[in-house]
Formats: C-alpha cells, structure tokens, sequence
C-alpha cells in the first residue's frame, strides 16, 4: 500500500473495465485520481466510490478524440490538484471492419481515439509533469493486436501498431525525467472485448473458445491490467521506459 502516495494521476477511459480498475487501484495506492469518461454517470459513480472510502477523485467529461477536451482535462487537474505525475492513456475503441469495409468516418474517429488522443494529451501534460522534481510516469494501454492480426479489426490494430511506436519514441524524448511504457494486454473480460466478436465468423461461439486456447486457460481481469498498470507507474519500475509489456495469458507466446 502507498506506493504513489502524494501522487496525481490522469486515467483515461475509467468509466468502466480497464481504465475503472485502474483508478480504483491507484487510490487504493495513494494517489489523487481524474478520471476522464464520456459516460457520466458511470463516471461520477466511480468518483464518489473512491471517495467513499477516503480517497481523492475528480471525474472530468471527456471525449479524448477532441484537443480541447485533452487540454481541458489537464487544466483542470492542475486546478483541483495542482501537478501531475502520472499519466494513463487507457481510452479505446473498436471501430470494426476491413479496410474495404469500414467507412473513413469510423476510421478516422478510431485512430483520433486510440492514437491522436494519447499525442494529445501527452502534449498537454507533459510540460507540467517536466516541472515536477521527480518527473512523472506515463502508461499507455495497448494491445496484442499491435502484431497479430484479427478479423475486421483494421483501424483497431493500424491504431495500436502506430501507438506502439509512438511510446517507445516519446521515451527516446522525454527521458530521464518521464518514464513512458506501454501495456499490451490479450484478451481480458470487458465491455469491449465482448463487442470485438461480431467481427469473428464464429461470432456466436468464439468467447467460450478463447479461454482454453491460452497457456494459462483463462481470459484476463481488468484487475490484471490495473497491477501491471501500477507496477509501470510506481518506482517498483524505476529503471524502465520504452518496453513493451505484454499481459495476454500467453496469447503471444503461440504466434
């Protein structure tokens, strides 16, 4: 316990799965939350949980496709808080279809999502975690699907190759003061995840298949990515940025 006390820390998408484990465990840890959503009621559910059992949060509307809202979201940390010092680009969405398939619209709105957000972001944030005496961190959630093809997932898997390498240079930049890593989750049980099998042509059964598929025979928790998400953000990690760090149950391990 305590290992980002004193700490303010920014999660996108922690309405619910991923991003709402995710602040749920940095409180937990010490640190004062935003949470940045576009569902506000899920949102302010979250907030007032946390601070139900003691801890700081402030949730902020947020679409993180639009610059506005990204230096809003910033803004307002500062404001209610007065730093930042760690970052969680956790936003996502699916944005389903081959490339002959999907229309430039839902294109273009998935690649503003899961990759223009975090440039923008991390371009509002990072002057202000640069002035901090320790720096920050920042974690960036990824995804498997960076190098391994899945059915209909064009912009969905164009978005997390591209932000893939945008870590690792951001990294390159902005080191030794901000440590910037990235998560690359496989499959773990959230809303999303259930969306994404309409795009598979065994949509009616390929959920039940997946869990006997991986090494370890089951399918993540949110609360898996919540700690590997921690373990990037703490000190415990101290001497790491640019990596990659996969949590899938071993779905990379087979090619």
């Amino acid at each position: 316990m305590g290992k980002l006390t004193g700490k303010t820390a920014i999660i996108t998408g922690a309405t619910k799965g991923m991003g709402r484990a995710i602040a749920k465990l940095f409180s937990e840890e010490g640190a004062n939350v935003v949470l940045a959503g576009r569902d506000n009621t899920a949102g302010h559910e979250v907030e007032y949980g946390i601070r139900n059992k003691g801890g700081k949060a402030l949730f902020v509307h947020t679409d993180v496709s639009l610059p506005e809202d990204n230096t809003r979201l910033v803004n307002l940390t500062i404001e209610e808080f007065g730093s930042v010092d760690i970052v969680v680009a956790n936003a996502g969405m699916l944005g389903l279809g081959s490339i002959t398939s999907v229309s430039p619209e839902i294109w273009k709105k998935t690649l503003d999502t899961n990759l223009n957000s975090v440039y923008h972001l991390l371009r509002e944030a990072i002057p202000y975690m640069q002035k901090n005496e320790n720096g920050g961190t920042v974690v960036v959630t990824g995804s498997i699907a960076a190098h391994k093809g899945f059915p209909n997932h064009a912009a969905y898997n164009a978005s997390k190759g591209a932000v893939q390498a945008l870590v690792k240079q951001a990294a390159v930049d902005y080191g030794p003061e901000i440590r910037i890593n990235l998560i690359q989750p496989g499959p773990v049980d959230t809303e999303l995840y259930r969306s994404s099998a309409v795009a598979f042509p065994n949509a009616e059964t390929i959920l039940d298949e997946v869990p006997g598929s991986l090494p370890l025979k089951r399918v993540g928790t949110p609360l898996d990515i919540a700690k590997a998400a921690l373990f990037l953000a703490s000190d415990d990690s101290s001497w790491i940025t640019g990596t990659v760090l996969t949590v899938d149950g071993g779905a990379s391990a087979k090619g």
